[in-house]
């Protein structure tokens, strides 16, 4: 079996899906891609059997056939030969793959396409549309307050809920929640998914800079994403995912208004005098000025700053994980954020003043305990 395609078309095709190609995996097959040719088309899987990826791109062919090809040779003999046409000749019974360019041929082993695991297939269900920039938005929004901790599987993934036309999204690792809402997406049914973070980064990744819709379909034990010609599939956790809207202060009658980019950099400069260990700043509020403050007792350093601020509120005092403050911020589009606060020992609010109409977003951050310096 032989077919002929672009060089480089070829190697950006395999580069969108190799991330979920792992090194040592559990079935050595799966170090392969999976190539199928029918019709003139030619589709490629990438598997770790939890995530698959699944692209295609048309090529001449007259014939059909399957094979498994060793990801990481082919991907290292792409990316050193110029963009060019290349011929594919594929032997299906000792599972041989030449590959002949303008000035060489490369011969390398393959395996019995019979051996790759199936991807799962979505049956009878109805589809809910994304714009993809609203998708990217959303994964960027949440994904780096996911939990690594697999203690708690269920954390270590992006809760979905889909219902009356609204996606949230919500991730959390115990320390600080994430919720982000979008209200432009066409969920005409109820679910709660839970998403693997390794899936939504591989997607994200994936997702195209022009506009697009990306169709999501689900069934009990599996996640389906489409768009153009690339399809991912991933396990869902099957895990029940921590009752968060419990946790979410309601009453919060401090109330400050800052600008955004003056709180992160001084986050940023604080931090660096803080506990390596607890990365702890204190905030003190007091009319209309915040001081943020740090100490490092071990290595007797210091520093604080005053900011100009707006704040309704009786005075306090708090202290916050400073990497996590920061990151929080970072991930916040509008010049001014609110932070709204009850007590020192409860979790505080993090909100930017202005949003986009179709989309609200919520960040909480639980506070640390302050040490005794003044």
């Amino acid at each position: 079996m032989k077919f002929i395609v672009s060089s480089s078309a070829l190697l950006k095709q395999l580069q969108s899906i190799n991330g979920v190609v792992t090194n040592n995996p559990v079935v050595p097959i799966l170090e392969n891609f999976l190539f199928e040719i029918e019709d003139g088309k030619l589709t490629i899987t990438a598997s770790d059997l939890e995530t698959s990826m699944i692209t295609e791109l048309p090529v001449e062919a007259r014939e059909t056939g399957r094979i498994a090809a060793p990801a990481r040779i082919l991907l290292d003999t792409l990316k050193n030969l110029p963009d060019q046409p290349v011929t594919f000749t594929l032997d299906e019974e000792t599972y041989t793959i030449e590959i002949s360019s303008a000035n060489g041929r490369y011969k390398l082993a393959g395996e019995n396409a019979t051996d790759f695991p199936r991807v799962p297939v979505v049956k009878g269900s109805a589809p809910i549309e994304i714009p993809s920039s609203s998708l990217a938005r959303a994964i960027n929004k949440t994904i780096f307050a996911v939990s690594t901790d697999e203690l708690r599987p269920a954390m270590t993934g992006i809760l979905v809920q889909l219902a009356d036309n609204q996606a949230t999204f919500v991730a959390t690792d115990g320390h600080r929640l994430l919720r982000y809402r979008r209200l432009d997406v066409g969920a005409g049914q109820s679910a709660n998914l839970i998403i693997p973070r390794k899936a939504f980064n591989l997607l994200k990744s994936a997702l195209p800079s022009e506009a697009t819709t990306v169709k999501v379909e689900f069934n009990s034990s599996n996640a389906f994403f489409s768009f153009n010609q690339m399809r991912l599939v991933c396990r869902l956790i099957d895990e029940r995912y921590p009752d968060y809207e419990n946790v979410i202060p309601v009453s919060n009658p401090n109330r400050l208004i800052i600008s955004r980019a003056d709180f992160l950099n001084s986050v940023k400069r604080i931090s660096i005098y803080s506990n390596k260990t607890t990365h702890q700043v204190r905030l003190r509020l007091a009319g209309s000025e915040l001081t943020v403050s740090a100490e490092d007792l071990d290595f007797s350093n210091e520093a604080s700053e005053r900011l100009a601020c707006q704040y309704e509120g009786e005075d306090m005092e708090i202290g916050f994980n400073a990497r996590f403050l920061a990151e929080m911020l970072s991930n916040i589009d509008s010049e001014e954020i609110t932070l709204e606060l009850s007590t020192p020992n409860r979790a505080g609010l993090l909100m930017p003043t202005t949003a986009d109409d179709n989309e609200s977003i919520l960040m909480l951050v639980m506070p640390v305990m302050l040490n005794n310096y003044v």
